[in-house]
């Protein structure tokens, strides 16, 4: 039951000082905070601007991020928690049973669809599909027979079983990812958030420079197997905005929404992280009945359905660097800020 807390004058207040510092302290050039109810928000709180190229051009609501690891939760938890209700995906069974025949042992094949979700199919830790280049075999049968690098069960997180899902909701629904993601999120009214590339422009955070001199990644995927991928991925390789993402939690936290149920029951514990925390079904479970999840390039978003409080953080800290060092005082203060009332 939901019972709705609005976010207080002290918290906002919190989190927008908050914001202001780590833009001040160059931890990310500029970001945006969504944050609200079902009933009250979206609210946002902007700070800094969207990087040097841009010049003083401020973010904004509409401003498009690479939402990196987000994409796990944005796109692929999503479809196929709604392949379950279709009869499409099995949760129990093999993930190869999804995808093109592969004949023989295939360890990682082997994982079932939630061992995939969980993060606890044993699978290896390294996701480097540049390994790949100049296989004459696909992507799906090189993954699945890959060995397991422990047993089934603990939680370690790991980018490829995504990648495995990605792959098994497109052959299994015979449709690309990038085109199943458009369909769900035109229904919810996501209407910015999409697989990229998207055009360079002022409504778009660019991200890293690789090599100095060279151009900044701006408008493509940053993570490099989902570039690999054309930039469509399960892992990695969705844009998406502050007000998409404040649109995302509200119909995930309304009773009415049609995945709220499967929110509820992906917030269950399945898996310890460290004390204190949990993997669920793709999202991490935190005291209080709070899910959340976090994009290396410095996205964050955060659920509480049982007092209807979201909250997501969009900045392009990675512009600097690693970004989860750099905007961790921002997400520690999100997280408690979700779990106190």
């Amino acid at each position: 039951m939901t019972k709705l807390v609005p976010f207080t004058p002290d918290d906002t207040s919190r989190l927008s000082e908050l914001l202001d510092q780590v833009v001040a302290d160059g931890a990310t050039p500029g970001g945006v905070i969504a944050l609200g109810t079902l009933e009250d928000g979206p609210r946002f709180l902007t700070a800094g601007r969207i990087a040097d190229e841009l010049g003083d051009t401020a973010p904004g609501p509409d401003t498009a991020y690479d939402v990196a690891s987000l994409t796990k939760v944005v796109a692929t938890w999503p479809l196929v928690c709604r392949a379950f209700d279709a009869g499409v995906l099995d949760r129990t069974a093999s993930v190869r049973d999804f995808l093109p025949t592969v004949d023989g042992p295939a360890p990682s094949g082997d994982a079932t669809i939630e061992q995939l979700l969980t993060h606890t199919a044993g699978l290896k830790s390294s996701t480097r599909l540049d390994h790949y280049r100049g296989s004459d075999q696909p992507l799906h049968e090189l993954l699945c027979r890959e060995p397991l690098e422990t047993a089934p069960g603990e939680h370690r997180y790991v980018n490829r079983g995504y990648v495995l899902l990605g792959l098994a909701l497109a052959h299994a629904h015979r449709q690309p990812l990038d085109e199943l993601g458009r369909t769900l999120w035109d229904e919810l009214g996501m209407t910015r958030t999409t697989y990229g590339p998207v055009a360079r422009g002022p409504q778009v955070a660019p991200t890293e420079r690789r090599i100095p001199g060279a151009p900044r990644i701006w408008g493509t995927a940053h993570d490099d197997n989902a570039a690999l991928l054309g930039g469509v991925a399960g892992h990695a390789g969705v844009f998406s905005t502050a007000r998409d993402l404040a649109r995302y939690a509200e119909s995930l936290i309304d009773p009415a929404g049609t995945l709220h149920g499967w929110l509820r029951a992906s917030i269950l514990p399945f898996a310890p992280i460290e004390p204190g925390l949990d993997r669920g079904l793709s999202w991490i479970c935190a005291p209080g009945n709070v899910a959340y999840h976090h994009g290396f390039t410095g996205t964050s978003l955060y659920l509480a359905p049982t007092t209807g409080r979201y909250l997501a953080i969009c900045t392009n800290a990675v512009y600097h660097g690693e970004a989860r060092r750099r905007i961790a005082p921002l997400r520690a203060l999100a997280l408690k800020t979700l779990t106190t009332t």
